[in-house]
């Protein structure tokens, strides 16, 4: 606990002389996102409420702590808010029916001996569930992308206003080209590093490269990745879209009042 504590001081001291104000906004906003994620996690535990419906829940709330709380609110948050929802509502109905039909929800074989002694008629959607869960791994890497794309969009109109709304949609596209690459290996290298125990547990257990491809655990974590790579994909022409749009709106609406 004592070591928890000393980092949690250090991240803190480093945001602070980093960051300033904003860091120590960025602090705060680490618990609050926990706090959402916690409360969204124990609803799910109740058979009646929709674990999809929680899940954009959480994710508007989140989205909001991190753009409004702790960039404000402007017209680069705005539009991001806006283009992250988007990308967010595509991604929750393609990766719902992505679960069903590759049937990963639910415990995989290797879990058997652990979950005996419980009941497994526990009435909650393991398939809305397994959505949720990859959802939740893909919102921060969106929302990354969609205030990345948005601020960068801001700095070339403004240093060049007469820009045409082609011209800045594909300026949004080639910023969005370069972060998808970084961003998609990024969040490949941390799935597989936290999930590095499961391949010596496979290797242990003598899995054959076939049975572990087949494994519904090592398919989960696979989609997971995979349909987070589709989510920042996808993030790139929605956000650059919205912003030529806000963005070139904004100056038409300028022109006419003057």
């Amino acid at each position: 606990m004592n070591v928890i504590v000393l980092l949690a001081v250090i991240l803190f001291a480093l945001m602070v002389i980093v960051g300033g104000k904003q860091g120590v906004r960025s602090f705060l906003s680490l618990f609050l996102n926990f706090g959402v994620l916690f409360v969204t996690t124990f609803l799910m535990t109740n058979p009646k409420n929709s674990p999809i419906i929680l899940t954009f829940i959480a994710c508007t709330i989140i989205s909001c702590i991190s753009l409004f709380y702790i960039n404000k609110t402007n017209s680069k948050t705005i539009t991001a808010f806006i283009s992250t929802m988007v990308t967010i509502v595509v991604l929750l109905l393609f990766i719902t029916f992505i679960t069903d039909k590759s049937m990963i929800q639910g415990f995989g074989e290797e879990s058997t001996e652990e979950i005996s002694i419980f009941s497994l008629y526990i009435g909650v959607n393991f398939v809305q569930i397994g959505a949720s869960v990859i959802i939740m791994s893909t919102i921060g890497a969106i929302m990354d992308v969609a205030i990345s794309i948005a601020t960068s969009m801001h700095e070339i109109f403004y240093r060049n206003p007469s820009i045409s709304r082609k011209k800045l949609y594909t300026a949004g596209l080639s910023i969005g080209r370069d972060i998808l690459g970084t961003d998609t290996n990024t969040l490949f290298f941390a799935f597989f590093g936290g999930y590095l125990s499961l391949l010596i547990w496979f290797k242990d257990l003598s899995y054959s490269i076939g049975e572990i491809v087949n494994s519904k655990v090592f398919s989960a974590e696979m989609t997971t990745i995979l349909c987070a790579g589709i989510g920042i994909a996808l993030i790139i022409p929605i956000a650059s879209s919205i912003n030529a749009y806000y963005l070139i709106r904004t100056r038409e609406k300028t022109e006419k009042l003057s």
